[in-house]
């Protein structure tokens, strides 16, 4: 059975030099989530934190810049 967004990411405003999250809800707990930024994969580091807990995956990116967009 394929997993599927429950909730979809949504566009989100934020301010320059502050953290912003993404948050995503899928149909399936503890699936694997491979956060993209156009064709990069994203690793975890001082600057992008993922989690999991159950159907919801997040990304935090910390020192948030216009390129982030």
């Amino acid at each position: 059975v394929p997993v599927l967004f429950k909730q979809p990411l949504e566009n989100t405003e934020m301010e320059e030099g502050k953290s912003v999250s993404l948050r995503c809800e899928l149909t399936k707990a503890d699936a694997t989530v491979v956060w993209k930024k156009g064709e990069a994969t994203l690793q975890a580091s001082a600057k992008y934190e993922m989690k999991q807990k159950g159907t919801v995956a997040e990304l935090v990116i910390h020192n948030a810049e216009p390129e982030d967009a």
